[in-house]
């Protein structure tokens, strides 16, 4: 499918601030509503609104109980597909991933009553990963334990589950569009799939791909600021467990395939050694990789993938160029973007307010998409970012803005 861009770029770039700007019609193409879809997620939603103007530490600590709260939930209502690793980070239910395992290590765990797949070598990146059924008497975090208490060369690893870091705005607003002409380079989207048209969609979650609003709101800010060539890694599907590291690394390698050279990425979850591993991978074949830190604020642990070594990571800020309250942390902060006082289209084709840095990466990838096109090399690219990001503040970085804002003309 290809990207329709007299009628998408119109709705988008268009558009004025307010609620008259979510009653344009969908999308040519877009796929019907089907119930069930939800609203963007985010950590902050409900929340969000009574915390815009509260202490920081208040804010910091109401988000860090709603990140509590939202895995407890979410674990409480599919308790049979998750349960907690030895970490306690939600993961799927009865597997343990070996990666890059030797023969020998799949022999052993098969005779203590585990049951090790086939080795999986995930296309276009240099990975291997054999999915290990425990035995029904067994919990996650005690496999863990077992497998790296005896066999202390294998890397072992639960398969995570990672959150989309967008949610509801709370105004209306003007949609994003391009700070500068087309961007031909390709860019990967991991998220869920788009409603609108793109250049390519492939599912790796049961139901996928399925039309999401996150997913469409994501894909039409990279559209709105300039992407033509999109493909997008379905990663959640249907799927209770969607959003697990083997699917996003499932995910970028297929990406690689179809050639995107810049590959963003809106959610967020813990260390991940199986993610760790397809990052370094994807930026070894020349990817430049691009990953919000999240919705969680500034009490939440550091978010991945956007703490890995090379990843720039992207914060959001609003209208005034202030830094979102409820943005997360990582090891290193990059860029800033807009996430906040503009719309995006969901998975109805309805321009609706959106808030978080899950909307400031895909803004981010397509500067990185326009450097590569003018030929910058991937280990160039933050030096072409600096020569046009902004600074909204007096040093460089700053804790909350990175090295500057980027695409501000997006809003």
């Amino acid at each position: 499918m290809t990207l329709r861009s007299s009628t998408i770029f119109a709705a988008l770039a268009l558009c004025c601030a307010g609620p008259s700007a979510a009653q344009l019609g969908g999308l040519p193409g877009a796929l019907p509503a089907v119930p069930g879809t939800g609203s963007l997620p985010g950590t902050v939603d409900g929340h969000l609104g009574s915390l815009l103007d509260s202490p920081l530490s208040e804010v910091g600590n109401t988000l860090r109980l709603a990140r509590l709260d939202r895995i407890a939930a979410t674990l409480r209502d599919n308790p049979a597909t998750l349960e907690r690793d030895r970490d306690g980070a939600l993961a799927r239910r009865g597997v343990v991933l070996l990666i890059d395992p030797d023969p020998a290590m799949l022999v052993i765990v098969n005779s203590w009553g585990f049951k090790a797949a086939a080795v999986e070598h995930v296309g276009g990146l240099d990975l291997a990963v054999s999915q290990v059924t425990i035995p029904a008497d067994m919990s996650l975090a005690q496999a863990q334990k077992l497998i790296t208490m005896k066999l202390p060369g294998a890397i072992v690893s639960s398969d995570q589950i990672f959150f989309q870091s967008g949610g509801n705005g709370t105004s209306g607003a003007a949609a994003a569009r391009a700070s500068s002409g087309p961007v031909e380079t390709p860019i990967g989207l991991i998220d869920g799939a788009p409603a609108q048209p793109v250049t390519g969609v492939k599912g790796f979650a049961k139901g996928a791909p399925f039309a999401s609003n996150h997913g469409s709101a994501v894909a039409a800010l990279a559209y709105a600021a300039g992407a033509r060539k999109i493909f997008v890694a379905d990663v959640y599907g249907t799927d209770p467990a969607g959003g697990n590291a083997l699917a996003i690394a499932q995910g970028m390698g297929w990406l690689l395939g179809r050639g995107s050279k810049v590959i963003s990425l809106s959610l967020v979850g813990p260390r991940s050694p199986l993610l760790e591993r397809a990052v370094a991978s994807a930026q070894t074949r020349g990817a430049v990789i691009v990953a919000a830190v999240g919705n969680e604020g500034p009490a939440a642990p550091p978010s991945y993938p956007a703490s890995y070594s090379g990843v720039l990571a992207i914060t959001g800020v609003d209208k005034r160029n202030r830094p979102l309250i409820e943005a997360g942390r990582a090891a290193h902060l990059d860029y800033a973007a807009p996430g906040a006082d503009m719309s995006a289209l969901d998975r109805t084709g309805k321009l609706v307010p959106v808030r978080g840095t899950s909307f400031a990466a895909p803004l981010v990838a397509v500067r990185v998409a326009a450097a590569l096109e003018r030929g910058v090399a991937p280990r160039g690219v933050i030096g072409a970012l600096d020569a046009e990001a902004v600074l909204i503040s007096r040093r460089r970085p700053d804790p909350q803005s990175g090295r500057g804002l980027l695409c501000g003309a997006c809003r």
